[in-house]
């Protein structure tokens, strides 16, 4: 885009990127370029015509909106040449739903799970007991000791603190992580 405003001397006034898909008509950007572009009477450059819309009707509602508008990719087409490509660009998008719909439906009959994944959550949760109790053997040591010095579980984590052992999940230890560590050791 940037080689074409130079080739043609002019300047970028303000740029504008939608996101939105070619077949929407509510798109938020367009109509900010087209008010700019109104109001400033600029020409509205779009980088890629077929990018633009992939619908008749939005290139039809483009060029009634009185707003001169030029393609990078097609800087010479004529209203009627757009009109054309435009409906090329809107049969298109219709032809690749078309064969979207009928791939889907033909793995959905293989047997082919469409959609995103179940989680295992049996695994994950195995897995994550499995990381927790690593854990605990490796500070019960400590634990269990100051305990049996007869500390209460405040004074174990006030000493854990200090010692700059922190819990499993990187946080300062409390009276009551302290005793959930005390019973997982009374299980084993």
């Amino acid at each position: 885009m940037s080689e074409f405003i130079a080739r043609q001397g002019g300047e970028l006034s303000a740029e504008f990127t939608e996101i939105e898909s070619g077949h929407k008509t509510d798109r938020p950007q367009l109509a900010a370029a087209l008010e700019l572009c109104r109001r400033k009477r600029f020409p509205l450059l779009i980088a890629k015509l077929d990018r633009l819309a992939r619908s008749v009707a939005i290139i039809s509602n483009l060029m009634e909106s009185r707003v001169e508008f030029r393609a990078c990719d097609m800087p010479d087409a004529s209203r009627f040449t757009i009109h054309i490509l435009a409906a090329v660009a809107e049969h298109e998008r219709d032809m690749i739903s078309e064969r979207t719909k009928a791939a889907l439906k033909a793995a959905k009959a293989r047997g082919i799970r469409l959609g995103a994944p179940k989680p295992d959550y049996k695994k994950a949760n195995a897995a994550s007991v499995a990381v927790a109790d690593r854990f605990a053997t490796s500070v019960w040591p400590i634990v269990g000791d100051l305990l049996s010095l007869g500390l209460s579980f405040s004074e174990v984590a006030r000493d854990l603190n200090e010692r700059g052992i922190y819990t499993r999940t990187g946080r300062y230890w409390r009276a009551q992580t302290v005793k959930n560590l005390a019973l997982w050791a009374s299980t084993r």
